[in-house]
């Protein structure tokens, strides 16, 4: 029987979706299906664009269809539905990162254009999604990174109302094929944040240079320039401070795709590794006999479903955002930091299981162990996602509001709100609903009870030994500090998202003996950071607690596990 809570191409069918979502959905699954493991592995070991893949797209319009907002859509099924979104997401992390990356920088280069005002640029922009052309986002540079402040990239006005752009951009997705290129840049005449503009610029114009692809993978990110690009009036997107506003909240809607594409690698990887080694005898009985393999195996599962009820609740906060709510900004880069980094432990604790297998060829996992090392890297590191979470700490720990309870969110509904955040600021007034109740309705469950017990010290050390303002300067503190914060917040929507779905509490319990050694581990990290006080080292030490042990509970979980092995392989 396959397991309910990992995708399978075998079983799948999201019959949660309305009927064309569903169509596309199990159409692009059956188009990689078809092509099979050969051919998926050799293209990504040879490197070649996508163009197979984006004319599968276009003759279907899956990217007109899933990244066209109701208010520009020509069809009823055209809507920004983040459930789906994350669904697709899940299959092309599934099947290889290339194909994702490729989906996920037309959505960063769509952001701009979405939330503009400029109704020339959204009609070219739904009608190049129509005929199937991908997008870019040209925000990133060779010297500044993504340091939006520090642009080189020049806008001089040319007297007729538009400018002429020359300047060049670096690590750019699609650079090199993108029928609209949304480029941030900065005027010669007006100083400060006034002087920025948002623009709409087109790969195949003669003034634009394509330089390079600056890694070696089928994913082009590229470095290209413009050299006097002209820049007409209806190609100007925002300018100002909107347009710093559109590039972060363009940010806020793409950095949460990283977080189901590293659900959808880790699945595909487990089945390799689960089905690897429960058929390979070693002294005279299968690898999963042996108790330190059952235990990496088991952890890299609960691991692993921890990671997509997280991701699938974060969902129903995206979707219910609105102007009074908007706490999906801490859950955001939560699903960026947390989920993709859990998503590198999962592998890491198979690769010890299958060892020299995972460096073969002609297997996904070798792929997968490469590709879940990106997402944690990508739309900002795991340190700079973590000192965003920071900002939240205190007000979603000791002061807690109320709110309306949010629903599961699969209703064919276009999500609007995320194309008018507004100012990106003001993120220290954002209040959350109380983190206890997700904690209070499992309480009966041990390891639940027992992470529970470490969150309300975290909440005695928040409220008496948090960092002074010295301290606060010393980011190397800070991190240890974010990590234990946010397993907080991991272990709330997954116990939010666990009553929801009814999940097994045998899971449950393990995942959270899991979580709770995790806590721990940063506790006794945070008591050797340099300037830890002394009553912060206490602290840390007397937060350390050992999971509640049940070897029948592990035996069940173990047995979901075992059944993975033969339950899906591609097809050759």
């Amino acid at each position: 029987m396959a397991d309910e809570l990992l995708f399978n191409p075998r079983t799948y069918d999201p019959a949660h979706f309305d009927p064309e979502t569903r169509r596309l959905l199990r159409a692009t699954v059956d188009w990689f299906e078809s092509r099979g493991k050969r051919r998926l592995i050799d293209d990504y070991r040879s490197r070649v664009w996508l163009e197979d893949f984006l004319a599968f797209s276009a003759k279907e319009g899956l990217f007109a269809t899933f990244l066209t907002p109701a208010t520009d859509a020509a069809r009823p099924d055209q809507r920004w539905d983040t459930a789906r979104v994350a669904a697709l997401n899940e299959i092309f992390g599934f099947y290889g990162l290339d194909y994702w990356y490729a989906w996920q920088v037309t959505i960063l280069g769509l952001g701009p254009v979405w939330q503009s005002g400029n109704a020339a640029a959204r009609a070219r922009a739904a009608e190049l999604l129509s005929r199937g052309e991908v997008f870019a986002f040209g925000l990133s540079e060779k010297s500044h990174g993504a340091d939006i402040y520090s642009t080189d990239m020049l806008l001089e006005p040319d007297g007729h109302g538009g400018f002429r752009a020359t300047g060049s951009k670096y690590y750019i997705g699609n650079g090199n094929a993108a029928g609209l290129v949304s480029v941030f840049g900065r005027r010669t005449d007006v100083e400060g944040p006034d002087g920025y503009v948002f623009f709409a610029a087109d790969s195949r114009h003669p003034a634009y240079h394509l330089v390079k692809n600056v890694v070696d993978s089928s994913k082009y990110v590229s470095e290209f320039r413009l050299d006097d690009y002209p820049v007409a009036p209806e190609d100007v997107l925002h300018t100002g401070r909107a347009a710093f506003d559109a590039a972060l909240n363009t940010v806020n809607v793409g950095k949460f795709n990283l977080c189901t594409a590293s659900v959808g690698i880790c699945e595909h990887a487990m089945y390799e590794a689960v089905t690897h080694a429960h058929n390979r005898i070693l002294y005279g009985r299968p690898v999963t006999a042996f108790p330190h393999v059952r235990r990496e195996l088991t952890d890299a599962y609960v691991r692993l479903v921890g990671m997509k009820l997280f991701s699938d609740r974060a969902v129903d906060y995206f979707r219910s955002a609105g102007p009074d709510d908007r706490r999906y900004l801490l859950f955001n880069p939560m699903t960026k930091m947390k989920v993709t980094t859990e998503g590198e432990k999962v592998i890491d604790l198979m690769w010890d299981v299958i060892a020299a297998k995972g460096f073969e060829k002609d297997n996904y996992f070798a792929q997968a162990a490469v590709e879940i090392r990106g997402l944690p890297k990508l739309e900002g590191t795991v340190h700079v996602n973590l000192a965003l979470i920071l900002k939240f700490m205190r007000n979603h720990l000791l002061e807690p509001v109320d709110y309306p309870e949010v629903p599961t969110r699969l209703d064919a509904a276009d999500d609007a709100f995320l194309f008018r955040q507004g100012p990106a600021r003001g993120l220290g007034s954002i209040r959350f609903h109380d983190w206890r109740a997700a904690f209070d309705a499992y309480a009966a469950v041990p390891n639940v009870a027992r992470l529970r017990e470490q969150a309300d010290a975290l909440c005695t050390f928040v409220g008496t030994a948090a960092p002074d303002e010295e301290q606060s300067r010393d980011l190397d503190l800070l991190l240890a500090v974010g990590q234990l914060f946010a397993l907080v917040v991991h272990g709330q929507l997954i116990l939010e998202q666990a009553r929801l779905t009814g999940l097994d509490q045998d899971v449950l319990d393990e995942l959270f003996a899991v979580l709770v050694r995790d806590f721990s581990g940063y506790a006794v990290e945070l008591h050797g950071k340099d300037s830890a006080t002394e009553q912060q080292q206490a602290w840390a030490l007397g937060a350390v607690r050992r999971p509640v042990v049940d070897e029948a509970r592990s035996a069940r979980v173990w047995e979901r596990v075992e059944a993975l092995s033969g339950a899906y392989e591609m097809a050759p």
